[in-house]
Parts: C-alpha cells; structure tokens; sequence
C-alpha cells in the first residue's frame, strides 16, 4: 500500500544519496521492482496467468456496432484530448463502434466513479478507462463487469480482476530507465534532484517512481534525492511546487522530474522564470506541443513519452477486440489496426511499445 500518510510526508528530509534516500518515502509504492539493466539488455519476459476479469454473461457482441465511453482521469488537458483522438480514430477506422469521452473536469477519483456508474446504468457495450486510484475505482469496474459490458484499461491500471485488459503505454521500469538515464546524462551523476508529481495514489506514477528509485540504486547510486511533492494534475499548483522546491534548494537542486504531462511544463516555466535554465535540468513526461518552447530555447533536453494517440487507438482495438471474442486469455499478441501485432505481457496486459525520447532534433515532426 501507499505511503500517504502525514507522519511519513512530513519526515522526507535530505539525502546525501539516492541509497539512503530510499529508506525514506519517495512516492512510490512498496510492489516488488525490476529494474533492466544498466548496459540496455533487454529483459526475459516472464510467463503470466491471465488475471484479469471477465464479464458476466455479456451479449454475442461480435461484429456488431458497440456503443464504448472513454472515461479518462480528467478531461481538458492535452495528453486526454490525445488518447481521446486515438481512441475516435480507431472508431471511425472500425466503422462498427460509436466511442464518446466523458469524464472528470479535474483528476478526482468519486467523479470518475460517479461517471462510471453513470454510463453502466445507462447501458453501454464497453468502457475504456484511466484510473485516477487503482483500488477505489475497481469495484464500480467490477460492477460494470458484472453487468456483462467490456472493460478495458490504459494509461493508469486498476486491480487486475477489475478489468479484462490493460493497455500499458510502456513497461514501467522502462519509463524509469529512460528518466533516471536521462537526468544523470544531463543533471551530472551525482544531481540532488526533486520530483513533482500528480498525486501520491496515481497509480502508474507511483509504479514509475519505484521503479526509478530501484534503477538509480543500481546504475547511478551517487544521484541525491531530495524530495517528491504532489501538484494534483493542476498547472497552477504544479508551477508553485516547483517554484517551492528551486527556491527552498536553491544552488543545490540540479534537477526536476515531472511525472506528467502537467507538471513537466509547468516545472519548465518555473525553472525558465527562475533564470535557472542550464543549471536545473527538467526532464518528464510530457506531450511535445506542450514543451516545444521549452526545447527550442534550449531550456529543456529530454521529454520522454509514448504517442498518446496511439495509446488511445490501442486501447479501442483491445476492446473490440475482447468484444467480438479474438482476445482471450492465454493470447500472446492481438492485431491492433494499423499500429500492427501488440504484445501480451503480465498476463493481462498489452504492450503499446518503449518509451520515445523527444528532443531538439526531432520534436517538430509531432503536433500532439
């Protein structure tokens, strides 16, 4: 379970290496890590059962026309609106699912349920979902199962049985190694680095920033970590937490990690109105039309991410998919349009591929 409570955030303090620092809450969680090599060997994958869910006496949907919502973590935001493109391109490509986006305004997980619960009594075929709480958001999941409707994850998972399938943007340890390798590489080996992330329960950022802090112990054990804060998906909040951390480090901060596609312009803009560019690296995960300003001024090096439209166009195939019954447990790939075979891996999720890093050479050739 999540460290969240008062008496563990309040006891964070500086670290004089990463290795003592991970004796302290770092904002990860406490599931069991496999960090991949330090050289880039690619890691053995390891057989799994299927352990996700299955619903309840679901109609003969194969080939029909589905009627699918999208309930990301919020609506408004461009990574949403991304994965929302994707999902609506896949539809139109289809020709046999109507998918509509509806969702929260901020990332508040009873909204999100609320929403839910709300399409399942109106009666739809599938739901495609983002979870802003892995635990809280899996018994309306389980609910919508029960009810015989298809349920597909991506970008944020939930409890396993909660849904048939996950659509995993990248591994997680894979996202880590390319952040930490990415800091090092432009922070220094030995940078005191902070994180701002969304919220301490959001569950694919606290997987992330375990698996970071299990990479960075192995292959850069000299980073110093100073602090994780959380700024709740809000650009407002998200600037002020930055701004917090270069003020209350001051010489010493070398770098910034945003955990997300908020917080790591916001944490740009800050270091960028703190006269700090070149001396605090920000490196995230963040949309590149979001950050091209930030690049182009040389500011910022690395955004690290996958495309979000693809995510989203998988996640409607893995769904259609599960639909029409081509997608049962024990597969090893599913065809997903024109992103090509996807890879089954931890028994119940699908592969979108490896993290991309986005740079001044080559962010201008993606408008998302």
């Amino acid at each position: 379970m999540l460290r969240t409570t008062l008496a563990v955030v309040t006891a964070l303090t500086l670290s004089t290496s990463l290795v003592q620092a991970q004796s302290a809450w770092t904002g990860g969680d406490e599931l069991p890590t496999s960090a991949l090599a330090c050289d880039g060997t690619a890691a053995t994958p390891v057989a799994k059962a299927y352990d996700g869910g299955v619903p309840t006496n679901p109609p003969d949907r194969k080939g029909k026309e589905i009627t699918v919502v999208d309930v990301p973590k919020l609506i408004g935001i461009g990574y949403f609106d991304a994965t929302s493109k994707g999902i609506a391109d896949a539809a139109k490509e289809m020709g046999n699912m109507k998918a509509t986006t509806d969702g929260p305004t901020e990332a508040n997980i009873d909204d999100q349920i609320t929403v839910i619960d709300n399409y399942i009594t109106q009666g739809v075929d599938g739901i495609l979902f983002a979870a802003n709480d892995p635990v809280a958001i899996s018994p309306v999941l389980k609910k919508a199962l029960g009810a015989g409707i298809n349920v597909v994850g991506y970008d944020a998972n939930s409890e396993p049985d909660a849904r048939q399938w996950f659509v995993n943007q990248a591994e997680f340890n894979g996202i880590a190694k390319a952040m930490i390798d990415s800091l090092a590489a432009e922070a220094g080996e030995d940078a005191p680095f902070a994180i701002v992330t969304s919220t301490f329960t959001t569950p694919n950022q606290a997987r992330w920033i375990a698996e970071m802090a299990a990479y960075a112990a192995a292959c850069h054990p000299n980073l110093k970590w100073l602090e994780t804060v959380e700024a709740q998906e809000d650009n407002i909040l998200s600037f002020n937490q930055a701004n917090t951390l270069i003020n209350k480090y001051g010489d010493e901060l070398k770098g910034i990690l945003g955990m997300t596609s908020v917080a790591t312009p916001a944490s740009a803009d800050a270091v960028t109105q703190a006269g700090k560019c070149g001396q605090i690296a920000v490196v995230g995960l963040a949309t590149p039309n979001a950050m091209k300003p930030y690049v182009d001024a040389g500011c910022v090096k690395s955004v690290v991410l996958w495309n979000p439209v693809d995510l989203g166009y998988a996640a409607a195939y893995v769904l259609r998919a599960a639909a029409d019954g081509t997608l049962q447990p024990g597969a090893t790939s599913v065809e997903a349009g024109k992103l090509g075979p996807l890879q089954v891996i931890n028994g119940s999720e699908i592969l979108l591929g490896a993290p991309f890093i986005f740079t001044k050479d080559n962010i201008g050739d993606f408008d998302f």
